[in-house]
């Protein structure tokens, strides 16, 4: 009798897992391609708020309306690929910056909406407080990173907290306020009311306009004084201590100060 001759399994054809799972590794991995992707998504992010910046100096045209579209549907497939990446997708769902990520899509995708709701894609800079898992990355490919890590931070708060006031105020007054006309002029007043300076040319007149003056006041300061406290005090490395964990020692240290444990922090050949 014959041998019947086997023929090769045929080759698995992708499904829907395998999908997931590349994509997965993009969001997630380690490898050099899913970092490079991060840091494009990192430079996207800083697109939009330029974009969002930008056309405030422009009149609402039907080139501004396509490329609000077209911002939309680049945020709202970042939105749906990390929904199906999740774990937990109900989880992710409830966390209060995927809401603001649903509404900044909402705001680009429905320019005809007009600008009442233009002020949601101001929440889209909250985005950048989810790119902060990318920090250890970041304390690995750049010594300068390392080095300032605390600075940087306190910087980025800071940057966040003044661009979303700035375009809150712009998106709420532009349009019954002459004397906040763009970006310019919002900022103008944002930074004024935060370093309590209060030169009086520019006033948010109203209810409103004098609890958005207390918020930026308040909440302005406390990050400023921590930006403040952060360059002037002396820098440290971030370096665990073994016995109590504590993260951030001086450069020179030898001994943890919290706990007395011997440190044995890695030179980098600083000069």
């Amino acid at each position: 009798m014959k041998k019947s001759r086997q023929r090769p399994p045929a080759p698995a054809v992708p499904g829907p897992e395998s999908f997931r799972q590349r994509l997965k590794s993009l969001y997630e991995g380690r490898s050099a391609k899913a970092i490079r992707f991060r840091y494009v998504l990192l430079c996207f992010d800083l697109l939009t708020l330029a974009f969002i910046v930008a056309t405030s100096f422009l009149p609402r045209t039907i080139h501004v309306e396509i490329a609000d579209v077209a911002f939309g549907l680049l945020i709202l497939a970042d939105f749906c690929a990390r929904i199906y990446i999740s774990e937990r997708p109900l989880r992710e769902l409830l966390h209060p910056v995927t809401w603001a990520d649903a509404a900044a899509i909402v705001s680009f995708l429905a320019p005809l909406v007009g600008e009442p709701a233009g002020f949601l894609r101001v929440l889209r800079t909250l985005r950048l407080l989810r790119s902060y898992p990318l920090l250890a990355r970041l304390r690995a490919d750049f010594r300068f990173f390392r080095a300032h890590e605390e600075v940087i931070i306190a910087v980025a708060n800071f940057a966040v907290f003044l661009y979303v006031m700035t375009g809150f105020v712009y998106e709420t007054q532009h349009l019954n306020n002459p004397q906040i006309t763009n970006y310019a002029d919002a900022l103008y007043f944002t930074v004024t009311a935060l370093t309590t300076t209060g030169f009086g040319d520019i006033t948010l007149p109203g209810t409103l306009g004098r609890l958005v003056s207390v918020v930026i006041m308040i909440f302005g300061v406390t990050l400023f004084f921590r930006l403040a406290r952060a360059v002037l005090r002396p820098s440290k490395v971030r370096f665990p201590c073994p016995r109590c964990g504590l993260q951030l020692h001086e450069a020179d240290a030898v001994h943890c100060k919290a706990c007395g444990q011997t440190l044995n922090i890695p030179d980098e050949g600083r000069d």
